[in-house]
């Protein structure tokens, strides 16, 4: 799936090791992916984060990708969309994701400015509340997110 990547304003060419990564530590709690004849066209993961060095039962949406040739089919949301179900399934408190505010407000994500991610604009990190009340704090996201390709 590096070719979803290719030319994405943000991508850091480093989203197949990290999903590798969250794979090979146990941390990749959700895993879907969309096939189209045989063929994987797509992918989405949730992984475990922490607020304030705590785990809340909050994850975090990414990497996600979707194959050049077949962007623009929906493939992308349904599959946040399926896996934003299966948080709610697992009784998991919300989620959060960096990524274009226009884009992912449509599945309820906001930014809220007491719940932070270090060195990104404030826009781009957008949080859905599950259940119970909006957390405030700094975010991190599991070790596997700084793996290199």
């Amino acid at each position: 799936m590096t070719a979803a990547f290719l030319g994405a304003e943000h991508a850091s060419g480093t989203e197949g090791a990290i999903v590798d990564a969250l794979r090979d530590s146990g941390a990749l709690t959700i895993s879907l992916v969309a096939e189209s004849d045989g063929a994987i066209v797509g992918h989405v993961a949730f992984s475990p984060i922490t607020i304030d060095g705590a785990d809340i039962d909050w994850f975090g949406l990414g990497p996600g990708s979707v194959a050049p040739s077949h962007q623009r089919q929906s493939i992308g949301a349904r599959l946040i969309e399926a896996g934003l179900a299966r948080l709610r399934e697992m009784g998991a408190q919300g989620c959060v994701v960096l990524g274009d505010p226009a884009y992912y407000a449509r599945f309820g994500f906001v930014s809220d400015p007491a719940l932070t991610y270090p060195d990104v604009p404030a826009e781009y990190f957008q949080r859905l509340v599950m259940t119970g009340p909006a957390p405030a704090g700094t975010v991190a996201y599991h070790q596997g997110f700084s793996a290199a390709s």
